[in-house]
């Protein structure tokens, strides 16, 4: 029998698969469980739109993430900061201080999460590394600055 998985089965398949298993297996475990549903052309019809509709959803999460990798591609973020001896910052930069950064410059919201980079410590230039989507990700200059006094 041809089922349609609600949720990964081990050893059978993941969500959204369309697996055959036997019938006895189906009816008494699957079923009764909410796990799987018969793959009639009704049902593979709704899992057929699903899987477009989330499939257009991907592909505008993409895009997206190319116009943001875009609008920061070789682009640098400057810093303000006091500092003490030698160009050492009273506290730290983290990727929470970029992130807000690149939300006042550039206007885009973007994770702390998805900022891959070393906690900052002292003055200087750094290359951080942003990454947009699973593929996508765009290297941008971060330069701290002493505060005049």
């Amino acid at each position: 029998m041809k089922v349609i998985l609600l949720k990964d089965v081990k050893g059978h398949g993941k969500k959204g698969q369309v697996v055959n298993v036997t019938d006895g297996y189906a009816r008494n475990y699957l079923f009764p469980k909410n796990l799987a549903e018969e793959a009639n052309a009704g049902n593979l019809n709704v899992l057929n739109k699903k899987n477009e509709i989330e499939r257009k959803k991907k592909l505008e999460e993409i895009e997206a993430a190319q116009k943001e990798a875009e609008m920061l591609k070789n682009k640098e973020i400057v810093i303000i900061t006091k500092t003490g001896e030698n160009g050492k910052l009273f506290g730290a930069i983290t990727n929470k201080d970029i992130s807000i950064e690149i939300k006042k410059n550039f206007g885009l919201d973007i994770d702390k999460k998805k900022i891959d980079m070393e906690t900052i410590k002292l003055a200087g230039t750094y290359t951080i590394d942003v990454k947009l989507y699973a593929e996508i990700s765009v290297k941008m200059k971060v330069i701290v600055k002493a505060q005049e006094e």
